[in-house]
């Protein structure tokens, strides 16, 4: 199946494109709403700016495709193949990507507030200015993954991995982190104002300059972490393991 059919049989008012080869089809700007294209190949595929709201790509194999300024409102992508997709700027709002492998996937400056990105592969992605308040990253592999400068207020990240993240400016106040893994993660400047980092792990990480009032650090491992003019105001840190091997300025 090759673009231009996809696009008149979608016309005509067909939806069911389960299984459809899209290998590198020019899908730029289309309206695909609803369609069903569960296990689609649509590697490769030019889909800059296409309408995409609540589609089902359940499976999908989306690796290295366009899917810039996409509309993906509520969409499903529940295990799909999204490794090197091109998501800048994408409306992911709702969008259900749990299982999802988006390893070195660029979503920077993409809209993911209240998607679903439980146990999803997000390892070595770019998300820098990405807007994800209220998203659900429950145990997500975020491995070296970029997120300077991105808002993730009030998301669920119990149990993530965040090993080597750059979180640099980013916005966590209210985040739940309750033993989240963010070894060696880079918080200069971060906001964790109110975030529960109960359990978590911050061995090596740097905070200077971090944000981290009235936040809850029960239990948390912070050896050797930098806490270089680090906010601390107010914060639980009466049950926090090896604090004291802190460096704190």
């Amino acid at each position: 199946m090759d673009a231009n059919e996809i696009r008149s049989r979608y016309a005509a008012g067909e939806r069911n494109f389960q299984g459809a080869d899209l290998r590198d089809a020019d899908l730029q700007g289309a309206d695909l709403r609803d369609a069903n294209l569960r296990n689609a190949d649509l590697t490769g595929a030019n889909l800059h700016n296409a309408d995409l709201t609540d589609v089902n790509l359940n499976e999908a194999n989306l690796m290295g495709a366009d899917l810039s300024g996409a509309d993906l409102i509520i969409a499903s992508l529940s295990d799909a193949d999204l490794r090197d997709a091109n998501l800048q700027d994408a409306n992911l709002i709702g969008a259900k990507l749990s299982m999802a492998n988006l390893r070195d996937a660029n979503l920077s400056s993409a809209n993911l507030s209240g998607a679903e990105l439980s146990c999803a592969d997000l390892s070595h992605s770019t998300l820098t200015g990405a807007y994800l308040s209220g998203t659900t990253l429950i145990k997500a592999n975020l491995h070296e993954a970029n997120l300077s400068g991105a808002n993730l207020s009030i998301t669920n990240m119990i149990g993530a991995n965040l090993n080597g993240a750059n979180l640099s400016g980013a916005n966590l106040s209210g985040a739940n982190l309750i033993e989240a893994n963010l070894i060696e993660c880079q918080l200069e400047g971060a906001n964790l104002c109110r975030s529960n980092l109960a359990y978590a792990k911050l061995n090596g990480a740097s905070l200077g300059n971090a944000n981290l009032r009235d936040a809850n650090l029960a239990g948390t491992d912070l050896t050797d972490a930098l806490l270089n003019q680090t906010e601390l105001g107010g914060t639980i840190l009466s049950l926090a393991e090896t604090a004291q091997h802190s460096r704190v300025s």
